[in-house]
């Protein structure tokens, strides 16, 4: 008989296997995965919500959420990319509303085909994005100190265009995007899902997601093994500026007009939610899927605050109270998990 053929031996008489895994060792695996605690805290959020308000589980109701989570959501996703990779970008909100409105403008003032309007207002999204990322890379500058005084910059800019008004009469060729319907869902939410699934994609499958890991890991590390830290950090910020910049061109078209307030209040919530999500402050660990889940969390606490009749100044403390829950959470449990490896 030829070795390939032969039987492979069999185990020695005293060996044993191994044994099977406790439901303890289980439990604590699966407890150990970030996305376990999201999932746990959305289902107790929801099933609460549900038997507190008898108008909250109605299809008028989850179409709402659904809207509304768009919004936070696009931005959520460039916010969870740049804070795996060990950055934060707190001039998106800046970027999405200077974005929508110089849409609008290109719509209106120049009398540009809405559809161009929208592509160029995408690339101007863009284009700031990747100008905090050049000049963090290339001045060596933090980016948080960077994005407030660029926040600074951008904001002005809006109100030098608008001076402080909207512009109205927004073409309604592009309503469908902020208003209409598809599959049953609002085309906004269609949208989130479709750059999260792409997202998740390159973050998951890609060389490219692998390296945005590898960076927020240790950037020394990434350096010596000869990845291009500096260009992938910069791809990163532009593609916040390019989702920033969707969010606010999509509300522009559900507003039907171009706000200069439109992104004032995407900056505390997109973080609150990547952190709620199980995206690690300090880089290298989380997924731009747990951030959404974060988002959803924090849309359908806002949600019940209006269904009960709460003011709405109490959701700045309540997204504020959220964050500083979620990241005293956040470093517990990985002291916690770190301590019994």
């Amino acid at each position: 008989m030829s070795p390939e053929t032969s039987p492979a031996p069999a185990p020695a008489s005293g060996a044993q296997l191994p044994p099977p895994p406790s439901l303890a060792d289980r439990i604590k695996t699966v407890a150990a995965n970030p996305l376990c605690g999201v999932v746990v805290a959305l289902v107790v959020i929801f099933v609460l919500s549900c038997l507190l308000s008898a108008h909250f589980l109605t299809a008028f109701n989850m179409k709402i959420i659904a809207r509304s989570l768009a919004f936070v959501g696009l931005v959520t996703i460039g916010q969870a990319i740049l804070m795996i990779l060990g950055e934060l970008d707190l001039s998106v909100g800046a970027i999405g509303g200077l974005s929508g409105v110089a849409g609008g403008l290109f719509m209106v003032q120049f009398g540009l085909d809405p559809w161009l309007s929208l592509v160029l207002c995408l690339a101007l999204g863009t284009a700031c994005g990747l100008l905090n990322g050049v000049l963090i890379t290339q001045l060596r500058l933090h980016s948080l100190v960077l994005t407030i005084g660029m926040a600074g910059v951008y904001g002005g800019a809006n109100l030098v265009l608008t001076k402080g008004v909207a512009i109205t009469g927004i073409p309604g060729a592009i309503s469908f995007l902020g208003r209409g319907m598809m599959f049953g869902l609002p085309v906004p939410f269609v949208i989130l899902l479709v750059c999260l699934a792409i997202v998740s994609f390159v973050m998951l499958r890609t060389p490219l997601g692998r390296y945005v890991y590898a960076i927020g890991s240790n950037k020394a590390a990434a350096r010596m093994l000869g990845i291009r830290v500096d260009a992938i950090r910069i791809c990163a910020f532009a593609s916040a500026g390019f989702l920033s910049a969707l969010a606010g061109i999509v509300m522009v078209a559900r507003l039907g007009t171009a706000q200069p307030s439109i992104g004032d209040t995407w900056v505390l919530a997109p973080i609150a939610a990547a952190v709620i999500g199980g995206v690690a402050t300090t880089g290298g660990l989380g997924s731009p899927f747990g951030a959404v889940l974060g988002a959803v969390i924090i849309g359908i606490i806002e949600n019940v605050i209006v269904l009960f009749g709460i003011s709405p100044y109490w959701q700045s403390i309540v997204s504020g109270g959220i964050v500083v829950a979620a990241i005293s959470f956040d470093s517990v449990a990985r002291r916690y998990f770190n301590r019994e490896a």
